[in-house]
């Protein structure tokens, strides 16, 4: 192993050490807010269908603030057109028209407004697992620009894991979903006096409605001085499908 890869796992295993402990420092604070709970599936044989794009297609969402379950929003997303790429439209019930999602091609993002700023990556990433599948995880490392700010990038890394097959009910019905964990556990913010950062999300993704049913997820961050018991908190939503056609 050479020297710049030995240093990277390293400071690999050094973040995912520190990503733990603040794990364990969040249960006192989130153990009592209720995680969605779906019944077990066996891995289906063969593999669901994955709903294919269309102009018109929408998702209406619910947000929930996850610390006191209030609602915090109510957010609609349709597909406006497909091609090489598929754009998909958004507007917030509380604050109008949102920033774009577009993929490149379906089920691979490109400009993502999921987080606070949206991010516009160098390259296409997967936003549920290619095979749909339980599997081990896969990390993957990009750079993205911040969206309107072209002349600056930042380092991006995540991992994605299926867990597992569940049913899952929502005000939009009872689906079929593939439970998978994202984390992001060291990458770069555009905010220069942050100077650590970590994401995590749960995601319940259905392949009959060619979204996920729940997206669930959080970020923290440390300014000078800090520790991880201190670190200030990103927005910690859940969305939940409130209907789709």
């Amino acid at each position: 192993m050479g020297a710049d890869s030995l240093q990277v796992s390293l400071v690999s295993v050094f973040w995912r050490g520190l990503v733990l402990v603040t794990q364990l420092l969040l249960v006192g604070c989130i153990s009592s807010q209720p995680f969605p709970a779906g019944a077990p599936l066996p891995q289906p044989q063969p593999l669901p269908l994955l709903r294919a794009p269309q102009v018109g297609q929408e998702w209406v969402y619910e947000v929930r603030n996850v610390f006191n379950q209030a609602i915090v929003d109510t957010v609609t997303e349709k597909v406006v057109s497909i091609g090489e790429q598929v754009r998909i439209a958004r507007a917030s019930e509380k604050s109008g028209p949102l920033p774009d999602e577009i993929q490149e091609p379906w089920g691979y993002v490109v400009q993502d407004p999921h987080w606070n700023p949206p991010q516009v990556f160098n390259k296409p990433l997967p936003l549920w697992p290619e095979q749909l599948s339980i599997g081990p995880s896969s990390f993957i490392r990009t750079r993205y620009q911040v969206l309107g700010f072209p002349d600056n990038s930042y380092y991006w890394g995540f991992s994605m894991q299926a867990i597992e097959w569940e049913t899952i009910s929502v005000p939009a019905g009872q689906f079929t979903t593939l439970r998978y964990h994202n984390e992001a556990p060291t990458f770069q913010s555009n905010d220069l006096f942050r100077l650590a950062n970590m994401r995590q999300e749960d995601v319940w993704f259905s392949p009959e409605v060619g979204r996920w049913v729940i997206r669930r997820s959080y970020g923290r961050y440390l300014l000078g001085g800090m520790a991880w018991n201190n670190a200030l908190w990103e927005d910690y939503f859940e969305w939940r499908l409130v209907s789709w056609k």
